[in-house]
């Protein structure tokens, strides 16, 4: 019996930011290629990686927004995560094996919000064995699966914000529940160690959540599951314009024959101060102004930095409308 052959989804340029709930058990790319499948999208990219344990605010980057994913990735995160004690993982979390035990002493609830404001603030982080991070050009995660362990260099993170409660698991084992607001580059598995060492015994996380990174929170983000439920329009009006990730620049907006020359690379004069990051829009034609890239100025000159092209913001119109369909 022939069997057809499934029809090829017809890609086409989409461009914005998808604010997704990431799943349990997918790793980031996985739900990443989910989205993109959905949504019928030619490119698409994240702004840093969740594990697959790991459940949460996971910013996918569509078209012209790839151009500036990398803003995104010194942003500061909030995390909500649960430690057992008592049994220390190859990996930190769940998902390796148990290669010690420990006997988990008495613990009070002072003990504990003493630990809490003694973490809060900078401090050095090892980085886990197993981590994307490259060492000699090779992941360290690469390693750790050939039982090698490689010297790794302590980098400086900060807390901003931590609490650290008391707490049990459903079969009545003793847990420490975290919330966590960091620097990019802390790795909550480490910190979960840190705090059952400094606790006097061993553990791993058995659950992790990003509830907030940068300005995106979890009350903002859908699910691959409501993808899945709506229809073409509804999967467009997901997403957030590309210049939500930048929102620590500052906005300037050109009339068109200064725009259509910054477009082309060329500077522009321009009475404004100084001013490090600047995202720069064109002329509105009844609708929002167009994003046309990023800048910044020196000494009385607009320099372009990282540029749309005028197809993107033609599709970016185009995909407005379609949106509203």
């Amino acid at each position: 019996m022939r069997v057809d052959p499934k029809p090829r989804v017809q890609r086409r340029p989409v461009h914005g930011v998808l604010l997704l709930d990431k799943p349990l058990n997918l790793s980031s790319n996985q739900a990443l290629q989910k989205a993109k499948w959905l949504l019928r999208a030619e490119k698409a990219g994240h702004t840093g990686t969740l594990d697959p344990l790991a459940t949460g605010v996971l910013p996918i980057c569509f078209g012209a927004a790839t151009k500036f994913s990398q803003q995104h990735l010194d942003a500061i995160k909030r995390y909500q995560a649960t430690v057992l004690l008592g049994q220390a993982t190859s990996t930190g979390d769940r998902e390796g094996e148990v290669v010690r035990t420990e006997a988990v002493p008495a613990i009070q609830h002072a003990q504990v919000a003493e630990l809490a404001a003694r973490m809060q603030g900078p401090m050095r982080q090892t980085p886990p064995m197993y981590s994307a991070l490259k060492k000699d050009g090779k992941a360290l995660y690469k390693y750790a699966r050939a039982g090698e362990v490689v010297e790794r260099e302590s980098r400086q993170i900060e807390i901003y914000k931590i609490n650290l409660t008391l707490s049990h698991t459903s079969e009545g084992a003793v847990a420490i529940e975290i919330d966590v607001t960091c620097s990019k580059g802390t790795y909550i598995r480490t910190l979960g160690e840190d705090v059952a060492k400094a606790l006097g015994t061993v553990g791993h996380l058995i659950a992790l959540r990003r509830v907030d990174t940068g300005p995106f929170t979890e009350a903002q983000c859908v699910t691959l599951a409501d993808l899945e439920a709506m229809d073409d329009a509804q999967r467009l009006q997901t997403l957030q314009p590309v210049d939500v990730l930048l929102g620590d620049h500052e906005p300037v907006v050109l009339q068109e024959h200064d725009a259509a020359r910054f477009l082309s690379g060329l500077r522009r004069r321009t009475p404004l101060p100084d001013t490090e990051a600047v995202r720069v829009f064109g002329p509105s034609n009844g609708s929002n102004p167009p994003l046309l890239g990023t800048a910044h100025i020196q000494s009385g000159e607009l320099i372009p930095d990282r540029l749309l092209n005028p197809p993107e913001i033609e599709q970016i119109a185009r995909q407005a409308t379609l949106a509203l369909a």
